[in-house]
């Protein structure tokens, strides 16, 4: 599709008049130069710690995503179709089904995994927290079970009783989580 001239010729003036500027604007080139290297010296001979309001900066926010995104593909894609006997033996289809909930599983261990770091941004989500993660440790041979269609109803089990009490300490500490379905691509992307 060709651009029209006019078009063209704006752009063009217009690049021109920003280079113009910015170079009409600035000293001379050694002065900025060792202003420059001064500043970043400056800056790296003094380390500046990262202060407790920027680490808790949505640490809930985060927190409530990823448990969200956990809890949904835990239920849509693990609790739900095990509830429909999509995991017995003999079932049409019951190959795919365990291998969407061993991905379900791997997606959403990941997604607690990385709720319990943001939740240590938040002291009252951390307290809360604590002694849920052995639990979610417990988790990460689970996905490879599923796929395997080891043991469903232990590990459906587990899988729901975890991601019950992240949801349950995440309402006791304020930050109430709700289920978020994610889609087949963030299943597979990770």
């Amino acid at each position: 599709m060709p651009v029209p001239m006019r078009r063209l010729f704006v752009a063009l003036t217009l690049c021109c008049a920003l280079l113009a500027g910015a170079t009409a604007c600035g000293n001379s080139g050694t002065d900025a130069a060792q202003d420059t290297a001064a500043v970043v010296a400056a800056a790296a001979d003094t380390p500046s710690p990262t202060t407790s309001a920027e680490r808790q900066k949505f640490a809930k926010t985060r927190f409530v995503a990823n448990a969200g995104l956990a809890a949904g593909a835990t239920y849509q894609w693990i609790v739900k179709p095990w509830k429909a006997g999509k995991f017995k033996k003999g079932t049409k289809g019951r190959r795919f089904a365990l291998v969407k909930a061993g991905l379900a599983g791997a997606f959403a261990y990941n997604r607690l995994k990385a709720a319990t770091r943001n939740a240590q941004g938040d002291p009252t989500l951390s307290k809360a927290l604590a002694p849920l993660s052995a639990g979610i440790d417990a988790l990460k041979d689970l996905p490879s079970k599923l796929r395997k269609g080891d043991s469903t109803d232990d590990t459906v089990g587990s899988f729901d009783d975890i991601i019950n009490k992240v949801k349950d300490a995440g309402k006791s500490a304020g930050a109430e989580v709700t289920d978020q379905v994610p889609s087949a691509g963030q299943l597979t992307g990770g």
